[in-house]
This record gives structure tokens, C-alpha cells and sequence, in this order.
């Protein structure tokens, strides 16, 4: 038995990369990504036959986008990435001056480093 799923159109044996069911009280049929187990009532197909997939008339085709592959991310992405990289290595007190003035100390607060504070027990 191969590992690889195979395209459920006859004649077809190339990997299926899709999977397609029925929703037979909707009039839609649903193609998807693979999913990750074969059921009786779906089928698989290949990247062929999933771009040329047509319903019969009066069905909709409701394709669903494959998140599961890698994205690029944009340039913004990357930029506000690197934004809050940098905001993150600044010292507290350039972090003060910048947000427009001194922060209000919290009076527990005794030390602060990074992410960290040192708070004054409750009894003193």
C-alpha cells in the first residue's frame, strides 16, 4: 500500500493534493486542502483535477484557501518585526523619555531589569 494518496478520478494516478466533498442539502461541493485521513465520503484529487473542477448546474464550488503552506511575509511584517525588536532592546530610561516623559513609578516596584521588577513585601 503506497503512503502517497492518489487522485480519485479514474484513470489518475498522480499524489492528490485536495479534497472534495459534497453538502448535498446546500447544493455545494467544497474543495479544500488534503485531508488528513481518506473518508469514504470525500475525494481526493489531483492539482489538475482540482483546478478544473466544475458542479452541475445550479451547484455552487466553494474553494477553500490552503493555509498550511508557507507565506512570505510582506514588508510591513518585517518592519514592524524589526520595530518592536528595537523598542524591546532599549534601555528603560531612553524608553521613558521617548513614550513623552518620566513613567510613574509603582510604589511595590524596588528594581526593574528587563521584563523582570523586584516588588517590596506587602508587610514592609
Amino acid at each position: 500500500m503506497s503512503p502517497v494518496r492518489r487522485c480519485s478520478r479514474t484513470a489518475c494516478g498522480r499524489p492528490a493534493v485536495a479534497t472534495l466533498t459534497y453538502v448535498y442539502a446546500d447544493s455545494t461541493a467544497v474543495l479544500g486542502p488534503l485531508a488528513t485521513y481518506a473518508e469514504p465520503h470525500c475525494y481526493d484529487l489531483c492539482a489538475e483535477h482540482s483546478e478544473r473542477l466544475t458542479a452541475p448546474r445550479g451547484w455552487e464550488v466553494v474553494r477553500l484557501a490552503d493555509a498550511s503552506g508557507p507565506t512570505r511575509p510582506s514588508g510591513d511584517d518585517l518592519e514592524a518585526l524589526a520595530n518592536a525588536v528595537r523598542e524591546a532592546a532599549r534601555p528603560q530610561e531612553r524608553a521613558a523619555e521617548a513614550g513623552g516623559g518620566p513613567r510613574r513609578a509603582d510604589p511595590m516596584e524596588v528594581a526593574r531589569r528587563g521584563h523582570l521588577r523586584v516588588l517590596r513585601s506587602p508587610d514592609s
